[in-house]
């Protein structure tokens, strides 16, 4: 069997999650909102999770958003779980450094697996899927969130358009994200039962394109491609593209939107 191919640089974002780690309280927004979402799906299942793990745990959004959740009584120890050591430290309660393409846990061991904005940094999603299915008990819950594909558009069209415009051509900088009408697909290919997906898209403004960037390093979220551009990003570039981010889609004030696209997976493994 061959392996999957090397689409992300896994090493450089830890990396970038361990910078973005002092600061990422700055910009946490879309991780908790994910795991605000994942905690409200949760409520209504009526039924006891006694080993739960949080995948991509970040600086713990959704341990929070879980204790002020009709949930919390019903989850028992949760393992926060993250690719990042850095993001881990400093809290209580146990905490596991971990990729999520390698996870250390025993086949059906979990009641429940929860993943913030994480898996879609991973090179084989299908794969890592697959692991989590194998290591949830029978009848155990994942539901997990990842940025999907209409992410950063008015990003990616607007570097594009600088890049033809300087030089000619254009390369891959924006990271590739999974199709929405295919999220569902994921969970069955990993043999997940009862596969859900849903979209939330989020706009987001800023008064500068460069303020996007800025939140994009904090996040830890900024492009890691294994076979990067071998330009990077002068400042004739970021000034163009800012330039033509502001021409294209900038409102009567020239602040700017950028969109996010939320896709949540719930699937169960089967009993």
């Amino acid at each position: 069997m061959s392996a999957p191919p090397r689409i992300f640089d896994r090493t450089l974002h830890r990396k970038r999650l361990d910078r973005a780690a002092a600061g990422f309280d700055a910009a946490d927004f879309l991780h908790r909102r994910a795991a605000e979402d994942i905690a409200e799906r949760l409520a209504p299942i009526m039924r006891e999770f006694p080993l739960a793990v949080d995948l991509s745990a970040r600086r713990g959004a959704f341990a929070q958003a879980l204790a002020g959740s009709e949930a919390a009584g019903r989850v028992g120890l949760l393992v926060e779980a993250d690719l990042s050591g850095a993001m881990l430290a400093g809290r209580a309660g146990p905490r596991v450094a971990l990729d999520e393409e390698r996870l250390p846990f025993a086949p059906e061991s979990l009641d429940l697996a929860v993943s913030t904005l994480g898996l879609h940094w991973t090179n084989d999603v299908v794969g890592a899927l697959i692991q989590i299915r194998r290591a949830l008990k029978p009848d155990g819950l994942f539901i997990g969130a990842f940025l999907g594909g209409t992410t950063l558009t008015e990003l990616r069209q607007s570097l594009v358009a600088a890049e033809a415009e300087l030089w000619g051509g254009a390369g891959s900088r924006v990271s590739p994200f999974a199709d929405a009408a295919d999220a569902a697909g994921l969970l069955q290919r990993a043999g997940f039962a009862l596969p859900v997906a849903d979209v939330d898209r989020v706009s987001v403004t800023y008064a500068h394109p460069l303020k996007l960037l800025a939140d994009l390093r904090a996040m830890g979220e900024t492009g890691v491609l294994a076979d990067r551009h071998p330009r990077g990003l002068s400042r004739a570039l970021l000034a163009r593209m800012s330039e033509l981010y502001v021409e294209r889609f900038g409102d009567a004030d020239s602040r700017v939107p950028a969109t996010f696209e939320i896709l949540t997976l719930t699937g169960w493994a089967p009993a």
